[in-house]
């Protein structure tokens, strides 16, 4: 068995842990960052969130860190961990301002659908799109700062044990490639391993509660959910699908028609103009699956107008949309029973195994209400009533959005791991999708875009300060 010692360990390099391993080592701390993976960066998006930032503020945006603590308290009904939501907030502009001194730079501001505040911090990139998360560049500077600060980063070395003595953790030990123990002694661990997260960008893989297992095998206060949307890949998710295919991609998740595998429309379409309603719906149907549908004349609108709305500030260029039919060709070419052209409803029919009769009666009842601009079913605004009559029809299957599920650590708002009792684990701190279950209940919040990075960076900091403040406070006695 190898043995190495620091002040503090990471356990993993994703988003949360390269945020903790930079600032802990900032601080003057030794840092070992194990990763159990070949790559660091974790499951990224496109940017973080942020309130009161100089960016927002820049822009004239308003939105006060009180309004939007109330906002996410009101959404959650108030069963998340209150001081540790409020905490994230205070904190999240400077670390905008700390990202920005490191030579991340931020693009926009961007809204999560209609009505939504514009909280998400677009990070720049040169990525083009579909090619990966442009957040990627802001974890590749996360990840040279710790090692210019002399944090050692072991790629493909899981933690597979944490190292407790009484009430006070000691440190863990890793196993590498090779199958060889490493026993790291530390004065504190931070967990910060992603949770049960779906990856929601192509080649970045979710969390598998790793460091929720680990801390409860060390007496942690652990929370797990049944909230476990279907993560077959057959069907693409609403914010997964064709990179190459822009128009395409857009416009199945538009406010159209959608049916279940019944036949049967079961939402009004507009909430999809903020996605985390619209998965709730889905995932009540059978197979947690929907199909959108819509014609020719409808893609012919949204080619000539745009579409009613661009999900997470997406852009589509006007020459993509005026080569849509570009993308048609491919999609007769390459299509599946996941995504394709039919000539016809009853070819819809034998595609999906969707009852005919049904299918034909909810298409003419969607008509009929395009025609009266009059949606008796759901009362779904007339502009958004787009009837499907000429072929060819575009038929996608999708699932749900899982951002992640509700599982995780409980702690308070040092980001310190509790007990069963409310106590603390002396030396054990938790951040990121590991802590899920503080910050989030039921509906992922996209009324205040970008949290999920966003908490995960600032609450690995917070973690990293606090342990930083605990290690000073020990090496006074």
């Amino acid at each position: 068995m190898k043995h190495l010692s620091a002040d503090i360990v990471v356990l993993s390099a994703g988003t949360a842990g390269l945020a903790a391993a930079a600032t802990a080592a900032e601080g003057d701390a030794s840092v070992i960052a194990f990763e159990k993976t070949a790559h660091t960066g974790g499951t990224t998006g496109s940017g973080i969130f942020a309130i009161e930032s100089r960016l927002q503020k820049a822009r004239q945006y308003q939105l006060t860190r009180e309004e939007a603590f109330k906002m996410y308290m009101d959404f959650t009904h108030w069963r998340v961990n209150a001081r540790l939501v409020k905490t994230l907030m205070d904190e999240s502009a400077d670390t905008i301002d700390w990202l920005e001194g490191l030579g991340v730079e931020f693009k926009e501001l961007y809204s999560h659908g209609v009505g939504n505040a514009y909280t998400q911090h677009t990070v720049k990139s040169d990525t083009p799109p579909g090619k990966g998360a442009p957040a990627a560049v802001m974890m590749k500077i996360l990840m040279e700062r710790a090692k210019a600060k002399g944090a050692d980063i072991f790629l493909k070395t899981p933690v597979i044990q944490l190292l407790k003595k009484d009430n006070r953790i000691t440190g863990v030990i890793a196993q590498d490639a090779s199958g060889e123990k490493i026993r790291a002694k530390s004065k504190a661990v931070i967990v910060a391993t992603g949770g049960y997260s779906i990856g929601t960008m192509p080649g970045m893989p979710g969390g598998i509660g790793d460091g929720i297992r680990l801390a409860k095998e060390a007496g942690a206060s652990v929370k797990e959910s049944n909230n476990k949307l279907s993560t077959d890949k057959a069907a693409p998710r609403m914010r997964m699908g064709f990179p190459n295919q822009p128009v395409l991609d857009n416009a199945f998740q538009q406010p159209g028609l959608w049916i279940n595998s019944l036949g049967e429309r079961f939402m009004n379409e507009e909430i999809l103009l903020g996605m985390a309603f619209a998965t709730n719906a889905i995932s009540r149907q059978p197979g947690q699956q929907a199909f959108s549908i819509f014609d020719e004349t409808t893609l012919e609108y949204y080619a000539h107008y745009g579409f009613d709305y661009l999900p997470f500030g997406d852009t589509v260029s006007r020459q993509q949309l005026a080569d849509y039919k570009t993308e048609v060709n491919q999609l007769r070419a390459t299509g599946s029973d996941s995504i394709f052209t039919a000539n016809s409803l009853e070819e819809i029919s034998t595609r999906t195994g969707i009852e005919l009769t049904s299918l034909q009666q909810t298409v003419s009842e969607y008509n009929k209400a395009a025609e009266t601009g009059r949606d008796n079913a759901f009362g779904k605004a007339a502009r958004y009533l787009r009837p499907v009559t000429r072929p060819p029809f575009f038929v996608s299957l999708r699932r749900g959005n899982a951002i992640t599920s509700w599982n995780g650590i409980k702690v308070n708002h040092k980001t310190e791991v509790l007990t069963p009792d409310y106590n603390v684990i002396t030396g054990l701190y938790a951040a990121g999708m590991d802590i899920g279950c503080e910050i989030y209940y039921d509906t992922y919040p996209f009324i205040l875009p970008a949290t999920a990075m966003g908490f995960a960076i600032n609450s690995g900091r917070i973690a990293a300060i606090n342990a930083l403040e605990y290690i000073k406070s020990e090496n006074k006695n």
